[in-house]
């Protein structure tokens, strides 16, 4: 029997490809560098931002001063604009979403979240609508951990005080999540409803786990 349900965010609640993007070649474009330049050197932080030990700026700061562009204002307009995309994606919304968490709250199913995220995307996923429904929500850079490791997965079960059995995983897949949700023990599902072809999504169809094309459908799988 289902007791919880444990969401991935990026992809699966929300998605960044809806929003005008602000991503590696938008700031590469700002900061005057090719953005294979600004990758070179953004891309190598991305763990140390995941888990929370970078923010934003501590990771531009050194791009920016290296290549001989750091000012103050320029690195104050790459954060603004960072922020004004991540903030923008809680706008873009599947019309299902709020419907399925507020079905699954009124069955009294338990409601977590997962994500991989940066300090500057945690501000709005603690702001947004979508939060007060998550009996716990593991941020990876709140608790020092991110997926696939799979003690962030035990944590967040121990916090729902339920067993991974009695766990329903969905997510995009992105990250090897949906595999370790399995390993675990936990019942699957790819949320496919965000995906389309053409964006640099982290992940497309995976073949072999249950695919779900709406929100909604998650209620059939309790």
């Amino acid at each position: 029997m289902i007791k919880a349900v444990i969401f991935d965010m990026y992809e699966t609640l929300i998605t960044l490809f809806e929003a005008p993007p602000y991503f590696s070649a938008e700031m590469a474009a700002d900061a005057g560098l090719s953005a294979e330049a600004f990758r070179a050197d953004w891309y190598p932080s991305e763990q140390d931002r995941t888990l929370g030990r970078l923010s934003l700026e501590q990771a531009l700061t050194p791009i920016l001063v290296k290549h001989g562009r750091y000012s103050d204002a320029l690195l104050d307009l790459m954060g603004e604009k960072r922020r004004a995309a991540k903030r923008a994606s809680f706008d873009h919304l599947h019309p299902e979403i709020l419907p399925m968490l507020q079905a699954l709250q009124a069955r009294g199913i338990r409601i977590g979240l997962i994500t991989n995220c940066f300090l500057e995307e945690a501000e709005y996923i603690r702001q947004s609508e979508l939060y007060p429904f998550f009996h716990t929500a593991m941020l990876s850079c709140v608790e020092g951990l991110a997926k696939p490791d799979r003690a962030i997965f035990d944590r967040c079960v121990a916090r729902l005080g339920v067993s991974p059995g009695e766990c329903l995983y969905v997510g995009d897949g992105g990250s090897h999540e949906l595999e370790t949700a399995r390993e675990l023990g936990m019942q699957t599902a790819q949320a496919a409803w965000y995906l389309k072809e053409g964006v640099p999504q982290p992940c497309g169809r995976k073949h072999g786990f249950t695919q779900l094309e709406a929100p909604m459908d998650v209620l059939g799988m309790l």
